[in-house]
């Protein structure tokens, strides 16, 4: 097409074309190659960074003479997360030398795998979002195909200012950490199967919770533990009834949801317009690359793609092949976990969560087990199931999480087992405590793990009392002592009696229960 040809008017239809790039750190105590630290090991996710160039040894900083040595570890994780995915799982894999030269790759070349990865071919269910990017568990799901998952070691980084808190000040130049150069990446690759930026970030999201459920990565988006490529184009219907796809922009080292949705839709909107302006279209030689500015909310040419032979890809002569029989794929498999999703669904389906809650329960794989652990004793004990979930649901949801944020802590390490959180979920059920008792007696048991919940109950006082003649004098003194608040819920305003049940459940210490007494308070109001 010639520039000037057509103008954004002549464009009937705009159609959005994703794929997605998704590298994931994986948390091995030791780097791809070789034994230096990984510095995205399990627990290093609070961890203050180090000092640059401190995690290196003679592997990573390619001196000669030394040579890789292949991580088991790294290769399992993988697995997982390609039996995750749907994926098969190669017979026999191999690993390559992908040449290319910059500062931060000492050996001029990345040990990646080509032609023979070790996972191909899967299907992912993605959920739909919500306009607040919660997950719709109700909603039509996109169904994306997962072409590859193939094994590789990270690249240093440069650093443009001098390293310490708040940052060392400026640099005129660039300076290299090698700290990050070798750790095992697991590389992503979906088929173009994304039709929105919703998709996409719902796509991540749920990727991001699969990886941390089974292990495999700390997912410290701020620390680069995952980084999304979107591949972007457009497919472009003329009033002429000619079809246009534009070429293919790659957006590199996004680490945030929010970034990912926003560099996708200022695509979706600036492609057309660069078509009209450039006359260029899909084809070898037309791909570029891209970085987000995010102050600006512009993507920024960063350059021209290279196409797969200029890597100048051949098999690396110092590894072998990795050969996975069926046993060794049986032992991995039985290593994996029912999946969040798949969580998510039957947490919706029994205890009637919505979508926010049910990511919540299952962003920690011991907070997940945790609540099944709960369910699972409360059935134990003859209550149905149906009768049970949302209770124990919402004892996580609600105290346990608030407990966890103050302790800064997960759920699951809180210090309460699941037989004493039945407990008191049993006694709520009953009727035995009060609700505000619920949050007392999960902290006694966070701070004694042999305690038994209705034993603090009743050492505290924080039994219900049943005495009908005690709770109808306290409703007397209640109604005489808030006289208007008593007339307006006489006149209808029945929402008004919440101020006289809180006066009850004050005269009470927290011990009557606040259903009864609503009960009571409106009987008598309504026969006076």
């Amino acid at each position: 097409m010639n520039p000037g040809q057509y103008t954004t008017e002549d464009i009937e239809r705009v159609e959005l074309v994703v794929g997605m790039e998704v590298h994931v750190e994986l948390a091995t105590a030791s780097k791809m190659f070789s034994r230096a630290p990984n510095p995205a090991c399990a627990g290093s996710g609070g961890m203050d960074e180090p000092e640059p160039n401190s995690l290196v040894d003679p592997v990573v900083l390619a001196l000669p003479g030394a040579l890789p040595v292949m991580n088991r570890a790294a290769v399992e994780m993988s697995m997982r997360v390609g039996l995750a995915l749907g994926c098969r799982i190669a017979a026999q894999s191999r690993w390559d030398r992908k040449s290319y030269f910059y500062p931060d790759l000492p050996k001029a070349y990345q040990i990646s795998q080509y032609d023979r990865p070790l996972c191909e071919g899967g299907v992912v269910e993605v959920p739909a979002v919500d306009a607040r990017g919660v997950f719709d568990l109700s909603g039509e799901r996109t169904r994306v195909r997962v072409l590859r998952a193939h094994l590789e070691e990270d690249a240093g980084k440069l650093l443009h200012e001098l390293p310490g808190g708040g940052g060392g000040g400026k640099l005129d130049g660039s300076i290299v950490d090698l700290n990050r150069a070798g750790t095992p990446l697991l590389e992503i690759v979906t088929e173009p199967d994304f039709r929105s930026a919703a998709e996409c970030v719902a796509f991540a999201r749920l990727l991001r919770l699969t990886c941390r459920f089974l292990g495999v990565t700390e997912g410290v988006m701020q620390r680069g533990h995952m980084r999304f490529e979107p591949n972007i184009n457009c497919r472009l219907v003329l009033r002429d009834g000619r079809e246009v796809a534009t070429p293919i922009v790659e957006i590199k080292n996004l680490n945030s949801f929010r970034a990912l949705g926003e560099t996708i839709e200022y695509e979706l909107r600036e492609q057309p317009g660069r078509w009209v302006e450039d006359g260029r279209e899909l084809g070898a030689g037309t791909k570029t690359t891209r970085g987000w500015d995010a102050g600006r909310g512009v993507t920024v040419v960063q350059r021209e793609k290279e196409d797969a032979h200029d890597y100048r890809y051949f098999p690396d002569p110092d590894l072998p092949e990795v050969c996975v029989d069926e046993a060794w794929c049986e032992r991995v498999r039985a290593g994996v976990p029912e999946l969040p999703l798949a969580r998510m669904d039957r947490y919706a389906a029994e205890a009637g969560v919505n979508g926010a809650e049910a990511a919540a329960l299952v962003e920690d794989r011991e907070t997940a087990q945790l609540y099944d652990a709960i369910v699972e004793a409360l059935v134990g004990m003859g209550r149905a199931r149906a009768d049970v979930a949302r209770a124990a649901a919402n004892l996580l949801l609600q105290q346990g999480f608030k407990l966890a944020n103050e302790r800064g802590v997960a759920v699951g390490a809180l210090g309460f087992s699941a037989a004493q959180a039945a407990g008191i979920v049993g006694l709520r059920l009953d009727g035995d405590i009060a609700a505000a008792a619920v949050e007392v007696l999960l902290v006694e048991c966070c701070e004694d793990s042999a305690a038994v919940p209705r034993e603090v109950a009743a050492g505290l006082g924080l039994l219900v009392v049943r005495d009908a003649a005690q709770l109808e004098a306290w409703c007397d003194e209640v109604i005489a002592a808030q006289p208007e608040v008593a007339d307006q819920v006489r006149r209808g305003k029945v929402q008004a009696v919440g101020r006289l049940i809180g006066q009850v459940m004050a005269r009470s210490g927290g011990t009557a229960d606040a259903k009864e007494a609503r009960e009571m308070l409106l009987r008598k109001l309504a026969g006076a």
